[in-house]
């Protein structure tokens, strides 16, 4: 029975690659319950992928206060070049 055990905690572990996967829905608060609790659980004992979320709610966190700029006339241009061209083919 202890292999068994054995085999499904580790088939219910989260790997390191699957909680970069998982970040967006995890940080936009869209996981599963369960799914959350095993990346919670992941992220108790995994100092990097703590990191990475963190960094990932800073840079949400500014990039949502930035506001865009409008494209140069030349950009504007060409992108309205681009759309017409798609458009009509």
């Amino acid at each position: 029975m202890a292999l068994l055990d054995f085999v499904r905690r580790r088939r219910d572990r989260i790997t390191c690659q699957r909680a970069v996967e998982l970040v967006t829905d995890y940080l936009e608060d869209t996981l599963p319950p369960p799914e959350r609790a095993r990346l919670e659980q992941h992220l108790r004992g995994c100092p990097g992928c703590t990191s990475y979320i963190e960094q990932m709610r800073v840079a949400i966190a500014a990039l949502g206060r930035i506001e865009p700029s409008p494209p140069e006339p030349a950009v504007r241009a060409e992108l309205i070049e681009l759309y017409r061209r798609y458009h009509n083919s």
